[in-house]
């Protein structure tokens, strides 16, 4: 077994003390210490070489309400990069700028269509990064994203409930891309917002779970062993095709009106095909629909999945705030910049 190099080393205590800082906020070299078992020397060093790279620096000092020396905190430089995160739905553009630590820095919606999809999209993440420098823009959006080539499937050929984009064009990530000179992914939105719901959400802590979006569209993102399953060509979770008595999964859902139990009674075809198939242990109902039905309505599938799958699976409402796509969005391109700048 090979050992790591010093300079391995070096990287790796990095990191390290970089991710507690963005999860505690500012430590002191002790705090650091202690968080991470390394000696005296080790976080010096690792101290100084993050402050003259201009990762970090001093934000104040701890122990103001007791004599003797105070001891430097130090904290993220939160200017160092910002990212941006678009939804992009079938009427609106909405686009989230925040800083390296996750902090919004910015916001801006567009209506669609106003013009070119590619240009409104810019547009909209220019306004919405107030002169701010990019780092990397993940967009979220309907339909198939093949994870080899980043180029999103044709609404020609894509379900109706999709609810695919108007001026859609397979090509997107490119021509957005191409305007504003910033690296750009384009992801399956409800893949986004399964990755909100496994790190803040209700799928935190677990590694296997299925989210059954029921919204402008009827899709599922899928989680396996901690990480998001997207298929060979992006179509893993596309329940919205299921035929189930002579109708597509997406239109029972979309016609089902709002009475709880037609809606549950509807909603759990759908679950009990992801139950029977990949045995996540846990189905999250996200969207308009899941977060509006809450707790009683997980309850009712809950009820009827037990009568119908030998498999067990736990079936919970949604509890991410906001705009879950948008979340997930901005997670995701924090985990590209973090990467890309912290190594």
């Amino acid at each position: 077994m090979k050992t790591a190099t010093p300079a391995l080393a070096r990287a790796i205590n990095d990191r390290l003390a970089l991710d507690l800082m963005l999860e505690h906020g500012p430590l002191t070299a002790p705090q650091l210490r202690t968080m991470t078992g390394l000696s005296r020397p080790t976080v010096s060093d690792l101290v100084e070489r993050l402050t003259t790279e201009g990762l970090i620096e001093v934000t104040g000092e701890s122990g103001g309400d007791r004599r003797g020396p105070k001891a430097r905190l130090y904290g993220l430089i939160a200017e160092r990069a910002h990212v941006a995160g678009v939804d992009l739905r079938r009427y609106a553009a909405h686009v989230e700028v925040a800083d390296i630590t996750g902090r919004q820095a910015g916001s801006a919606h567009r209506d669609i269509p106003s013009g070119p999809l590619a240009e409104v999209v810019a547009e909209a993440v220019t306004e919405a990064a107030g002169g701010h420098a990019l780092q990397t823009i993940v967009i979220g959006a309907p339909g198939l994203v093949d994870p080899r080539t980043g180029l999103g499937s044709d609404p020609l050929t894509g379900p109706e409930c999709d609810g695919l984009v108007p001026g859609w064009r397979s090509d997107l990530r490119q021509a957005v891309e191409s305007l504003v000179g910033v690296p750009v992914v384009l992801e399956n939105e409800v893949n986004l917002a399964s990755i909100a719901e496994h790190r803040a959400g209700a799928a935190a802590g677990h590694d296997d779970f299925a989210l059954l979006w029921l919204d402008d569209g009827v899709g599922a993102g899928v989680v396996l062993g901690g990480r998001l399953r997207r298929g060979a060509s992006g179509g893993a979770g596309e329940v919205g095709l299921l035929n189930i008595d002579g109708e597509t999964f997406c239109d029972l859902v979309e016609t089902a009106g709002t009475e709880a139990t037609v809606l549950a009674d509807r909603i759990v075809k759908g679950v009990f095909a992801l139950v029977a198939v990949l045995d996540p242990g846990l189905v999250v109902l996200g969207g308009g629909i899941g977060r509006t039905g809450g707790d009683a309505l997980a309850a009712m599938v809950a009820e009827r999945l037990d009568a119908l799958s030998p498999a067990p699976a736990e079936i919970r409402a949604t509890t991410v705030e906001g705009n879950a796509i948008l979340r997930g969005a901005v997670l995701t391109a924090l985990d590209l910049a973090r990467d890309e700048i912290y190594g």
